[in-house]
């Protein structure tokens, strides 16, 4: 059964575009909310192509954005990153562009701040203490060569 349309092919082109004009979104996002609304495939690809044409979205810019906002603000690795755009249906390529636009220096001093901070927090001997920040840098999605690397840098053995 057809879900009833919410808004007229027009109200919800300009609806649709203040949504993307408000926050960067990814093509699944958009995708999803055409269809909340009653839209057939047909009609999200046409209000979809036009979005892309007109700029209001855009897949590399969505995931630079993403990249840049998780890594500031949640403080996550590229490994919970790159799993959080593929739930997201974003391409590898736009994947891959977000992460050449991270500064690496400024990946690493968060890197290092949130090894420092952990590290005070947790208790324990020595190794227990590795153990436990090392599984929370893990469960943030950093790498745990680089993990391994600021660990003997910060707290040599």
């Amino acid at each position: 059964m057809k879900k009833q349309q919410k808004y007229s092919f027009l109200e919800a082109k300009a609806k649709i575009e203040y949504f993307c004009a408000y926050q960067e979104r990814c093509h699944s996002e958009v995708d999803s909310k055409l269809f909340d609304w009653g839209f057939d495939r047909e009609q999200r690809d046409i209000l979809i192509a036009d979005l892309i044409q007109n700029n209001f979205l855009n897949e590399q810019r969505f995931a630079e954005a993403f990249v840049s906002g998780k890594v500031r603000i949640k403080k996550w690795g590229r490994k919970k990153i790159e799993l959080h755009l593929k739930q997201k249906k974003v391409s590898s390529y736009s994947i891959k562009k977000g992460f050449e636009a991270l500064d690496q220096d400024e990946y690493l001093e968060i890197l290092k701040g949130l090894i420092e901070r952990k590290h005070r927090e947790v208790s324990g001997n020595k190794w227990e203490k590795r153990k436990k920040v090392y599984a929370y840098l893990m469960n943030k999605g950093y790498e745990s060569h680089l993990i391994n690397e600021m660990l003997n840098e910060l707290f040599p053995i």
